[in-house]
């Protein structure tokens, strides 16, 4: 297990965990959420590619519909 910081917040995760698998977890569908890694907004094509790291800082923001 390794440490994140998600949201302001420790959270621990696997080794090897990529944005999908951490979005899984959380129950959030990649179409509605916005992710940003140590300050950099990852592209949602890379959400696959991109490994998390400990001590990596994830700010997840939730898109919500309305009118």
């Amino acid at each position: 297990m390794i440490q994140i910081i998600l949201n302001g917040k420790p959270h621990n995760i696997k080794e090897k965990t990529n944005i999908i698998s951490l979005l899984e977890t959380l129950s959030l569908s990649e179409k509605k959420v916005a992710v940003e890694i140590n300050e950099e907004v990852v592209p949602r094509d890379n959400y696959v590619k991109k490994i998390l790291s400990s001590k990596d800082r994830v700010e997840i923001v939730h898109f919500i519909g309305g009118g």
